[in-house]
C-alpha cells in the first residue's frame, strides 16, 4: 500500500472501532421462576433462545439481542390446547387473540369434524381466508393453507370420523359395506400420511353415532400403524357414561391404540356424584396396560346446539330433511315422544338437564342470544298459557334454519374437579379463537373460549389449592404433547421449540362470564411462539410465527 494512504486508513479504522461481536442469543428471559412442564418443583433461572429453539435453561451467561425480565413471574412452556375448534376462525384472522391471551401456543383441532378430507360424497366448501375464498380437499391441503396464510399459534389436527364417514356414505344412514369401511380406512391412512395426529370421533350424534365399535376399531387399526391416537367424544356422557367409557377402553384394547376421552364428565343429573366410578374404570384399564387418558375443561356447562335435542333418526339426509320433518305433524309427534322418553343409546340433552329450560343458555348468533330458554319460551308464549313448549322448540329451529348454539348446565363442580385431579387427565378448552372486537366477536360464546387455562391457574391452583402449580402446568403442556406425539414441544429444555408462556401467578385469572363472555383473561404477560414474541406485556404484537405441525410416525 502506498505510504500516502496509511494515515487515512488509520483514521478510518479509528472511527469504525473494533469489529462488533454477535450476541450469544437472540433472546434471554431472565430471573423467572421456571416451571419446566415436567411436574418437577419450580426453580429460579433464565431461558435462552436462538432462532426458534431453546438453547439453555438455568443460569445463562452471555449476551442477547433482547432480554425479558421475568422477576416475580412464572416461565413455563406454551400451553397446548388439546381440544380446540379454531379450524376456520384461524383462517379468517390468524392472530388467535382469545387463545394467545390465555398462553396457548399450540391448538389441536378436530372433534368428529376436521378440516379435511372432503372426498367422494362430501364436497369441499369455500372458506374465507383473509377475505378471500379458498378450497382444499385433504387435511394436508388445510395445513398448506394455514402455512400460506400465517397464524400466531401452531396448528395440529386429528382426522375426523365424520369427514371420513360422509366422504364414503354421504348423508345416508345405511350400514356401510366391508368395501366402504375399507374405503374409509384408506382416507384415514391418507390423512395420517399427511400429518394427522390420529382419529377423532364425536359418536353422540350422527354421522359419528352410526359407526359401531367394530367400525371404529377397524379405522383405529389404521391409526395404530402410524403411531397415532384415538380421541373421542364418547357416545353418551349422561346415563350411558359407564358403557360409553367402557367402549372407548375396548377400542383402545382391540386396536392397540392410545385413547383420549374428550372433556370427561357426567352430564346427567341422575348420575351426578359418581365420577369416582368413571375414574376407576380408566384406572383399571391403565393397570391392564391400556393407554387410556382424558381431558377436561374447568367449567360445569357444555356447549352444543338446541338441535341436539332432536332424536338422531330425524337427522338422516341432512339439514333440509330435518327441517321437513320438523314441519310434519306426524314426525313432530314421534319426536316429542322420543325427547320425553328417550331412545336407547342416545344422549338426550333435554332429559339430562331434567327438562329444565332455564339450564339452556342461547349462545348462537340469533335474536335470543344471551337468554336462557325459559325466558325465550315465556316471551314467545305470552297469552298462550297452554302452549306446547316442544312445539315452540320446533318452531324456533325452523326459524333459525335448524341451528341454535346453546350452553347446557349439565354437570357438577365436584365431578369435574375429581377428574381434573387425576394424573392422566389434561386440560383442553373445547373452545375457539375469538376476539373481543371485529368480525370474530360473534354470538354469545362459552367462557372457555377466553378463560380455560388462566382459570385453572387462578381458581384451581391459587384460590382453591386443588392442584400444585407444577402439576397444573404439566396438564397444560407436556402431558398434552406426550398424548399426541409432539416430542419437541411442551417442555422447557434445550432443543425444544421456543413456545413459552410467562405469567403472573398472583394475578392470572379468567374474566369471561356466561352473560358477558367477551373479556380476555389477565395475568398472561408474555407469549413466544417458535421463538418470536406474540404477546408482550399483555399486548398482541401481530406476529404470525405459528406453523402447521404435521405429525410424523411409523408406518407399518
Amino acid at each position: 500500500m502506498p505510504r500516502s494512504f496509511l494515515p487515512a486508513v488509520v483514521v478510518l479504522l479509528g472511527l469504525i472501532g473494533p469489529p462488533l461481536m454477535a450476541a450469544d442469543y437472540d433472546l434471554v428471559i431472565r430471573n423467572g421462576r421456571i416451571v419446566d412442564g415436567t411436574g418437577n418443583p419450580w426453580f429460579r433461572g433464565d431461558v435462552a433462545i436462538r432462532g426458534d429453539r431453546v438453547v439453555s435453561v438455568g443460569r445463562v451467561t452471555g449476551t442477547a439481542e433482547r432480554e425479558i425480565d421475568a422477576s416475580g413471574l412464572i416461565v413455563a412452556p406454551g400451553f397446548i390446547d388439546i381440544h380446540s375448534h379454531s379450524d376456520f376462525l384461524l383462517l379468517e384472522d390468524g392472530q388467535a387473540q382469545s387463545k394467545i391471551r390465555q398462553g396457548v401456543t399450540t391448538e389441536i383441532l378436530g372433534e368428529g369434524n376436521s378440516a379435511g378430507p372432503y372426498r367422494g360424497k362430501l364436497s369441499p366448501r369455500p372458506r374465507t381466508v383473509r377475505g378471500k375464498e379458498r378450497e382444499w380437499a385433504t387435511l394436508g391441503g388445510y395445513f398448506d393453507v394455514v402455512d400460506d396464510a400465517g397464524v400466531s399459534v401452531n396448528v395440529a389436527s386429528y382426522v375426523g370420523l365424520n369427514n371420513v364417514w360422509r366422504s364414503v356414505m354421504g348423508e345416508s344412514f345405511a350400514r356401510p359395506t366391508e368395501e366402504q369401511i375399507a374405503g374409509m380406512g384408506k382416507l384415514v391412512d391418507e390423512a395420517m400420511r399427511e400429518g394427522a395426529l390420529g382419529l377423532s370421533s364425536q359418536v353422540m350424534m350422527p354421522p359419528g353415532s352410526l359407526a359401531t365399535t367394530d367400525d371404529i376399531v377397524a379405522l383405529c387399526r389404521v391409526v395404530a400403524r402410524h403411531g397415532g391416537i384415538y380421541s373421542t367424544h364418547i357416545r353418551n356422557e349422561g346415563t350411558g357414561v359407564f358403557e360409553s367409557v367402557k367402549e372407548a377402553i375396548d377400542i383402545g384394547r382391540r386396536a392397540s391404540v392410545p385413547v383420549d376421552v374428550i372433556h370427561l364428565k357426567i352430564a346427567d343429573q341422575k348420575f351426578w356424584g359418581r365420577m369416582d366410578e368413571v375414574v376407576e374404570l380408566i384406572a383399571a384399564a391403565r393397570r391392564e396396560g391400556i393407554n387410556v387418558q382424558a381431558n377436561v375443561y374447568p367449567y360445569t356447562r357444555g356447549n352444543n346446539n338446541l338441535v341436539s335435542i332432536i332424536p338422531p333418526w330425524a337427522h338422516e339426509g341432512g339439514r333440509q330433511k330435518l327441517l321437513e320433518r320438523l314441519r310434519d305433524p306426524a314426525m313432530r309427534k314421534r319426536m316429542k315422544h322420543d325427547i320425553e322418553h328417550g331412545v336407547e343409546g342416545w344422549y338426550n340433552h333435554y332429559t339430562a338437564v331434567g327438562g329444565d329450560w332455564s339450564r339452556m343458555l342461547v349462545s348462537g348468533n340469533t335474536t335470543f342470544r344471551g337468554l336462557t330458554m325459559d325466558r325465550v319460551m315465556a316471551a314467545r308464549t305470552t297469552g298462550r298459557p297452554n302452549a306446547d313448549l316442544l312445539d315452540e322448540l320446533f318452531e324456533i329451529l325452523l326459524e333459525e334454519d335448524g341451528s341454535v348454539g346453546t350452553v347446557f348446565a349439565h354437570h357438577t363442580e365436584d365431578d369435574m374437579t375429581l377428574a381434573l385431579q387425576q394424573p392422566w387427565c389434561s386440560v383442553g378448552s373445547d373452545g375457539s379463537a375469538y376476539a373481543i372486537a371485529g368480525p370474530l366477536r360473534r354470538g354469545n360464546p362459552h367462557p372457555r373460549n377466553f378463560g380455560t387455562f388462566p382459570r385453572v391457574l387462578g381458581v384451581y391452583v391459587r384460590e382453591l389449592g386443588l392442584l400444585r402449580l407444577e402439576d397444573a402446568v404439566r396438564k397444560m403442556t407436556s402431558l398434552n404433547a406426550a398424548k399426541v406425539g409432539l416430542t419437541d414441544r411442551g417442555l422447557l429444555r434445550p432443543g425444544q421449540y421456543a413456545d413459552i408462556t410467562v405469567f403472573d401467578p398472583k394475578t392470572v385469572i379468567d374474566r369471561s362470564a356466561y352473560s358477558e363472555p367477551f373479556q380476555y383473561s389477565t395475568g398472561i404477560r408474555h407469549v413466544l411462539v417458535n421463538g418470536q414474541p406474540v404477546l408482550e406485556n399483555g399486548e398482541h404484537t401481530g406476529a404470525l410465527p405459528g406453523r402447521a405441525l404435521r405429525r410424523t410416525g411409523r408406518s407399518n
